[in-house]
């Protein structure tokens, strides 16, 4: 099966050098679109059809507009949405978490820095680049004398004190609310790979699909058990036997 991509970027240079980032990073076979504005981006989603891209790497200052005008548009989205950018400040990081990206890349890194981190997105981690990451941890870490906790909400999940790593910061609900949508037998295969402990990777090699579909079963399932992590899927599942 193709892998639909979307880059949108508007220079042409750092545009091919993510095209090339995108081909090493993974086997599929990939089906590269590119888009140098956002009236072309939003163009093409209009026309990819099948299911839509399952992966958009957005700049965050684009000739007609804000990469983050864009990830607020495509929250709706099962695409893994990662910001490729030059800007590392706090100003552009946590907005673009907030408006919905899965990840946030730093164009400046090293090429084999983006590829190992692009990685990430099939071990189910968020590829941060490692400025990006030391900033985080740096962000949420108590200072001296601070007791309390500095809740953010983004496309990670709740991301709360230095305690919590991320995507695992709320309390696990044990009591199932009444709304719970039932589970597909796929989404029950893939909730039980996961209480295993398989990666994204090992499950789609061991039913035979591709790990972005496996990545698209993930997110159902968090969104029908309500909860941000594999952790906090696993053990609900256990304790309402779900698997």
């Amino acid at each position: 099966m193709t892998v639909k991509v979307l880059i949108i970027e508007d220079n042409p240079v750092a545009r091919s050098f993510l095209c090339r980032v995108v081909r090493e990073s993974f086997s599929d076979v990939m089906e590269i679109t590119e888009a140098g504005d956002l009236e072309s981006a939003r163009r093409q989603v209009g026309k990819a059809g099948d299911g839509g891209f399952k992966l958009i790497l957005v700049d965050l200052e684009l000739p007609d507009g804000n990469g983050m005008e864009f990830l607020t548009e495509q929250a709706g989205s099962t695409a893994i949405k990662i910001v490729t950018t030059l800007y590392s400040d706090d100003d552009h990081l946590f907005p673009a978490l907030q408006c919905g990206a899965d990840g946030y890349l730093l164009k400046e890194d090293r090429f084999e820095v983006l590829v190992e981190e692009l990685q990430r997105i099939v071990r189910g981690q968020p590829p941060l680049s490692p400025a990006i990451a030391r900033r985080l941890l740096s962000h949420f870490r108590p200072s001296s004398g601070d007791s309390g906790t500095m809740p953010l909400t983004s496309g990670f999940g709740s991301l709360s004190s230095s305690h919590a790593p991320f995507g695992n910061s709320r309390s696990v609900a044990l009591d199932p609310p009444p709304e719970w949508e039932r589970l597909t037998p796929r989404e029950n295969e893939v909730l039980t790979y996961l209480s295993k402990g398989f990666t994204i990777k090992e499950i789609a090699n061991l039913m035979g699909i591709k790990w972005f579909t496996v990545n698209d079963h993930i997110k159902s399932i968090y969104k029908k058990l309500n909860v941000s992590s594999r952790a906090e899927a696993a053990v609900l599942a256990s304790k309402q036997g779900l698997v």
